[in-house]
């Protein structure tokens, strides 16, 4: 009976990961380029430490370490999220790190009572608030990404915390901005998303197409964009 109940839970969670996505329409293709430029080339956090005028993504493989102080359990569904990704992003290299393995990507699970104090250690500034539900912080130069920790908070229910897995692991990976005028997507602040949405899948193909690079401007990435477009919403649909 336990095992059973368990693998239904399982069950849940990846429909819930995946499936009314399925049946989401595509914008047209100058809108899809557009909300991956503001996506890519923006930053939601301006200042010293962020640059919006280059593409940023990792540039080799991405090892993602969970930790979880929680009192609830996610690992599950984090892992469940990961496993999506690395099947749905192509050109990523993405799996969780091995025992003894260094990890370049690390998923804080927190109740909210430790939220402020784990940001101000990711972020190492003791005076810090910390905003909002859920943050990532992705350091990077022109050579890529180097390192990025993405802090969600477990105990204000399901929704929440699958939301913000997903828009923070996502984002995490380079997409750095929002996008209020994006359809159907995580990266739009007024959506209540918990999938990654076919427009999310696209954009993250388009990412870490091999044609385009860390560092990149977006006039150099821009007449590459029509056919890293069409490859990645064929990619998208598998």
């Amino acid at each position: 009976m336990g095992g059973r109940r368990g693998r239904l839970v399982l069950l849940a969670a990846a429909l819930l990961l995946a499936g009314p996505a399925a049946a989401q329409r595509l914008p047209s293709d100058a809108a899809l380029i557009d909300g991956f430029e503001r996506v890519v080339f923006g930053a939601e956090f301006t200042g010293a430490l962020s640059d919006s005028t280059y593409l940023k993504r990792f540039a080799g493989p991405v090892r993602f370490r969970i930790e979880n102080p929680a009192a609830i359990d996610r690992g599950p569904p984090v892992r469940a999220f990961l496993r999506q990704i690395r099947r749905q992003i192509g050109g990523l290299d993405a799996a969780e790190a091995r025992a003894g393995e260094a990890a370049n990507f690390v998923i804080h699970v927190v109740d909210r009572r430790d939220y402020q104090r784990t940001g101000r250690e990711v972020y190492r500034n003791p005076f810090m608030r910390v905003p909002g539900n859920c943050v990532v912080r992705a350091s990077y130069g022109r050579a890529g990404i180097t390192r990025s920790d993405a802090i969600i908070v477990s105990d204000e229910g399901d929704t929440l915390f699958r939301r913000c897995l997903i828009e923070e692991v996502l984002q995490g990976l380079g997409p750095l901005n929002d996008n209020a005028d994006a359809p159907d997507s995580v990266f739009n602040d007024t959506s209540k998303l918990v999938n990654f949405t076919p427009y999310d899948r696209v954009l993250m193909n388009m990412l870490y197409d091999a044609r385009l690079r860390p560092g990149m401007s977006q006039a150099e990435a821009a007449p590459l964009l029509p056919a890293v477009l069409r490859d990645a919403r064929r990619r998208a649909r598998g």
